[in-house]
């Protein structure tokens, strides 16, 4: 999978993958989402930031996570 919004520069903001050459990390936008905050919100918090930013942010945190084994915790 191919991301043109995506940037991640050592220099800037400790290399996490950020939005655009922005300081604002991909891990941002996706936790405001998952917070339960519409794209429009987001928008309107993270002015810099468009409908296709935010589509590409969730599109990289799912491609992060896919096909890699997470530690489920099962209540006893």
């Amino acid at each position: 999978m191919h991301f043109t919004r995506i940037t991640m520069n050592p220099a800037q903001m400790g290399g996490v993958p950020c939005l655009r050459g922005l300081r604002i990390p991909v891990a941002t936008v996706v936790g405001m989402i998952a917070d339960g905050m519409s794209a429009d919100e987001v928008m309107v918090e993270l002015p810099d930031l468009d409908a296709d930013d935010i589509r590409e942010a969730l599109r990289f945190a799912a491609e992060a996570v896919r096909e890699r084994q997470l530690p489920l915790i099962i209540p006893a």
